[in-house]
Formats: C-alpha cells, sequence, structure tokens
C-alpha cells in the first residue's frame, strides 16, 4: 500500500495479505502521523479511496490517532465508472472502445502500473516486508529520476 501525490508515493507500507484495506491505510497514517501536523495551515491532503474501504470509519479512527491530523485529511470515494459515464464517452469520441479514464482514480492506476514496470518486483518472493518496501521505494526514485533527466 502507498500513499501518492500526482504518481509520486510519499509512504510505502507493506502488510501481510490477510491486513484489510482499512487496516492497511490507518497503519500507514499511523506510522506517519507526524507528517500531518507539520503541515502548512490550511493546507488539506485527500486521500482518494475505492469501494473496499469504509469512509466513517476511518474518519473515526483518525480522530482517535491524532485530532489535530483529523482536519487536515480528507478522504473522497473515487467515483466508479457507470453505464451512463461509459455511454457520454462514447459519444464523445465514437472510435474510442473499451477503457474510459476517470481523471483522479487514473493518477492512483498509472502509478502503480509504473511501479510493477520494476523488475526487481517481477516476483514477490522476500522474506521481510521491509525490503519489499524497500524495493518499492528504490523503484519509485528510479521514476523520478528519469522524470527529472
Amino acid at each position: 500500500m502507498s500513499v501518492d501525490v500526482l504518481g509520486n508515493p510519499y509512504f510505502v507500507l507493506c502488510t501481510r495479505a490477510n491486513v484489510g484495506d482499512d487496516d492497511g491505510l490507518l497503519a500507514i497514517i499511523r506510522e506517519n502521523k507526524q507528517y500531518f501536523p507539520d503541515l502548512p495551515v490550511g493546507h488539506l491532503v485527500t486521500i482518494l479511496l475505492d469501494k473496499g474501504y469504509h469512509k466513517e470509519h476511518l474518519e473515526q479512527e483518525i480522530e482517535k490517532i491524532e485530532p489535530e491530523s483529523s482536519n487536515r485529511i480528507k478522504f473522497e470515494i473515487a467515483e466508479k465508472i457507470t453505464p451512463a459515464r461509459r455511454t457520454a464517452a462514447k459519444a464523445e469520441n465514437p472510435a474510442k472502445k473499451g477503457f474510459v479514464v476517470i481523471k483522479k482514480r487514473w493518477i492512483v492506476e498509472r502509478t502503480n502500473a509504473w511501479i510493477n514496470q520494476c523488475r526487481v518486483l517481477w516476483k514477490n518472493c522476500e522474506g521481510l516486508l521491509r525490503t519489499s518496501e524497500a524495493k518499492i521505494r528504490i523503484c519509485a526514485i528510479r521514476l523520478i529520476l528519469r522524470r527529472i533527466a
């Protein structure tokens, strides 16, 4: 699980397979809770979620973890592609078939695809979760360096 900004991962946390989405996100926020109070006044962090997360539960738990951070974190559920949206996309561009881009969700999907292109991550056969986290960070650094060059 990673928290990223416009395709650049800020936080990375690997968990066991039996950890749910909500628990994984709470763990990454707990591990990095010092980041949020240090943000400039009025700065709001929006975390984009899919339907697997429970927004109300997360908001309550963040209030327990760090009450000061709860008003600096906003959760937003990503919209799902609907038949009406798919029809509208086809009307805009009749030649296009298949995949319909949802702007904010596309940032996350694109980032995951870029990181998955790293050969070192082709198979998850690491003994330690920290090793997997390090490899993801190295791949993210490589991506950022490619953009700069």
